[in-house]
């Protein structure tokens, strides 16, 4: 019978000192998303980001790759299908990221904060909507320049989204982006 005592010791171990090194992080961090999350106060910024978080889940991304093949044509079936890829491994590789480090949202650690939309799970670190959006962003813009007019600007808003909503640290966003280019590097490798 296998032991699977020590592995689990030893992620037990790491979520601990993730755990201890994000409560030093997240109090850095607190005042900004403090600040960035009152613009939830308005309306219709709340509108707009909770409407942009929301596309962000994916449907703007289903609907852009289904839209390359037919304003591309043939030429970007392959990205598509690239770009397709690299999202199933960055879901899979941000939840494993989320449960193995076990970073609380900022509206649950800080009382300040407020969840202006519903998270899709309940860890934060890193931001998969940012890694989707920048990888996303980088492959495509890479192929088809002319994209980038939408893609940049919307990649930007769906980041700024998550800590404006209360649902990320800004260092959970960069780590999501960093992560992103890493696997939008390795996807162009493949078209």
């Amino acid at each position: 019978m296998p032991d699977y005592a020590p592995r689990w010791e030893l992620t037990q171990m790491l979520a601990t000192r993730g755990t201890g090194l994000f409560a030093r992080v997240d109090a850095a961090e607190e005042a900004l998303c403090m600040r960035l999350n009152r613009g939830c106060r308005n309306a219709a910024v709340r509108d707009m980001f909770k409407v942009v978080s929301r596309l962000g889940d994916g449907v703007f991304w289903y609907i852009l790759l289904l839209l390359l093949p037919v304003l591309f044509g043939e030429r970007a079936l392959r990205p598509a299908v690239v770009m397709a890829a690299t999202g199933a491994i960055g879901v899979a590789l941000y939840k494993v990221l989320k449960h193995r480090l076990v970073r609380e949202r900022p509206f649950v650690t800080f009382a300040g904060i407020r969840a202006a939309s519903v998270p899709l799970d309940r860890y934060s670190f890193p931001s998969g909507h940012t890694l989707h959006a920048v990888s996303f962003t980088v492959i495509a813009t890479s192929q088809f320049p002319v994209l980038g007019w939408v893609l940049v600007p919307f990649a930007v808003l769906v980041a700024g989204s998550r800590v404006v909503l209360g649902l990320h640290y800004p260092t959970d966003v960069l780590a999501g982006a960093l992560i992103g280019i890493g696997l939008a590097g390795g996807a162009l490798a493949l078209i």
